[in-house]
């Protein structure tokens, strides 16, 4: 079922609103085929209550997002183990306002940038794709490190922003367990840490520090046919505290949202999605609901 990489992330990496309490995708750390490439072309929508910045919550403000995401996977072996890399570009338009005011904004332009490489440490044997098509999914543990690269585009003047003007790094470790007949069902289980570097120029001359934000992800998903599954997923996150220019201010976040997805593959090299998700405990973090509409394009050797 990893004929392409269903990446299950709401702005991935253009709306850390929602980046930093995003799923990563279901049936991530499941051994694919080796030589495999994937060209994917992702629409998000989401509305919040947040700005780039999960520091910016914004109280009774609405902002929507519209966002495209270009982005490359490449599969490969390191040392007989299954890996692969992922650089994502997005491009993206956040509007904001403030019910029953005349209070608005917007900006269009170039998100940050990501770069994910990651791989199977356990149950993971690096297989082309005639070896895959007889090989039976086991248990797996992988690891990743996800990062966003300050790319995007960022005025210190302004509250929206399409960029954050800081690095940041996820790493992560996932398990992956197959199981009932024909190993239809899957739970996936994944703890990471969000991490941050300082935001400079916040505010225009002012110094943001974020603490760590943790978190554990949980996914269950079902094959249907074998060109149709789904999953429901949720992700709980805490901690994140910010500091501006020294002084703390006291608003630790605890996040809980849900989801679920569908994916779809009419043939072996083209493949649909539909994402959603919502946060249902939003303290301190952002409130918002967003959905993804996907399109995978997959070709490499011996993949027919």
């Amino acid at each position: 079922m990893r004929l392409f990489p269903a990446v299950a992330a709401i702005a991935a990496s253009c709306f850390p609103g929602v980046l930093y309490a995003q799923f990563t995708d279901p049936r991530t750390y499941t051994v694919g085929p080796v030589g495999l490439n994937d060209l994917e072309f992702d629409y998000t929508y989401a509305r919040a209550n947040a700005s780039i910045d999960t520091s910016v919550v914004v109280g009774s403000a609405t902002l929507e997002l519209n966002k495209g995401d270009l982005s490359y996977t490449h599969n490969f072996s390191v040392l007989g183990h299954f890996a692969w890399v992922n650089a994502t570009v997005p491009y993206a338009s956040l509007r904001g306002y403030v019910a029953e005011s005349n209070i608005s904004g917007s900006t269009t332009g170039p998100g940050d940038s990501s770069l994910e490489l990651a791989g199977i440490l356990m149950g993971g044997k690096a297989l082309s794709a005639p070896e895959l098509a007889t090989h039976e999914q086991t248990t797996s543990v992988g690891i990743s490190l996800t990062v966003p690269v300050p790319t995007g585009e960022y005025n210190a003047d302004k509250v929206l922003n399409v960029g954050t003007h800081r690095w940041s790094f996820k790493p992560e470790v996932g398990i992956s367990y197959p199981f009932g007949p024909e190993q239809k069902w899957e739970v996936d289980g994944y703890v990471n840490a969000l991490f941050f570097t300082d935001n400079t120029a916040y505010h225009g001359v002012e110094v943001l520090r974020q603490e760590p934000l943790p978190g554990v992800e949980g996914h269950i998903s079902y094959t249907f046919t074998h060109s149709l599954w789904a999953s429901l997923d949720t992700r709980y996150a805490f901690r994140g505290e910010t500091v501006v220019d020294g002084l703390a201010q006291n608003n630790s976040q605890e996040g809980l949202i849900v989801g679920a997805e569908a994916h779809w593959l009419p043939n072996s090299r083209n493949s649909l999605g539909l994402v959603f998700a919502k946060a249902l405990v939003h303290t301190n973090a952002p409130n918002y609901t967003g959905v993804v509409l996907k399109y995978v394009y997959s070709w490499g050797k011996d993949y027919k």
